[in-house]
């Protein structure tokens, strides 16, 4: 009888994986049920931990902004599962700010975090992983439609999503695949509080043809698929939103409306 979990035998990196219930911690847990050993990184170890002894994981502290750290981690997962297959990158920083209003500071931060980081973690990967091997990127519809206050956000993904391409490009000879995955809005709890905010989330539904937001399930599904052998595409962007890409997302004045209209308030 075939086996039906889809990731035995793999050992997997997620990175972004320090808050609780959040995307890395969905997709790790998949994973596991899927077959895979599981490395959880990110930087709370406490966490990390506890999240790690509820899937028979491993667990470490990594910062994506140095590039030791990310270094020490795919060899700390090589050692610690004598091999490594998939490498998901889940980090993130949902900066909103106005264009003229982002400082040089929030430039330099978001550029290391979504950018320069995962710079290094697909180098970390490619000198690590074996054929047959997957990168996953989390990026964001946002990197390809528009959202008001959101350009460095938006920016980094977009240069991420490239380097991606380059990545497939250069290591497919390898079997190396590359891909991103495209979540819009999401239901996680780095959004928690804007969901708490009566009428902004249903300001964003007209925009998705299958009719809801999305979830931490929808992407950790399609990362299960990109981390299989049964995935045949590499340099892509999975665009996992509810086809929100067909449409737009909605304006400033769009979102302040709805709100207003929930609340009463002006």
């Amino acid at each position: 009888m075939a086996n039906s979990m889809k990731l035995e035998g793999k050992v997997a990196i997620v990175l972004g994986a320090a808050g609780r219930d959040n995307m890395g911690q969905t997709i790790a847990r998949r994973f596991a049920d899927e077959g895979a050993k599981v490395v959880v990184a990110g930087r709370k170890l406490d966490e990390l931990e506890r999240f790690a002894s509820t899937i028979g994981g491993a667990a470490r502290t990594c910062d994506i902004t140095k590039k030791e750290d990310v270094d020490a981690l795919f060899a700390f997962a090589r050692d610690w599962g004598g091999h490594v297959d998939v490498a998901v990158n889940a980090t993130g920083w949902g900066l909103l700010k106005g264009f003229t209003e982002t400082t040089l500071d929030e430039l330099d931060q978001i550029t290391d975090l979504q950018f320069k980081g995962p710079f290094y973690f697909c180098q970390a990967a490619v000198d690590t992983l074996g054929k047959g091997g997957s990168i996953i990127q989390i990026s964001s519809a946002t990197a390809t439609i528009m959202l008001n206050d959101h350009a460095a956000y938006m920016g980094t993904k977009a240069g991420t999503d490239h380097v991606i391409r380059c990545v497939a490009h250069e290591f497919g000879e390898r079997g190396i695949r590359a891909n991103s995955i495209s979540p819009g809005l999401t239901e996680t709890p780095m959004t928690a509080g804007a969901k708490d905010v009566p009428g902004l989330f249903d300001s964003f539904l007209s925009g998705y043809p299958l009719g809801r937001i999305g979830t931490k399930d929808d992407i950790a599904a399609a990362a299960v698929w990109l981390a299989s052998d049964e995935c045949f595409m590499t340099g892509q962007n999975l665009q996992v939103n509810g086809g929100l890409t067909l449409r737009r997302n909605p304006t400033r004045e769009e979102i302040q409306a709805a709100v207003v209209s929930a609340t009463g308030q002006a």
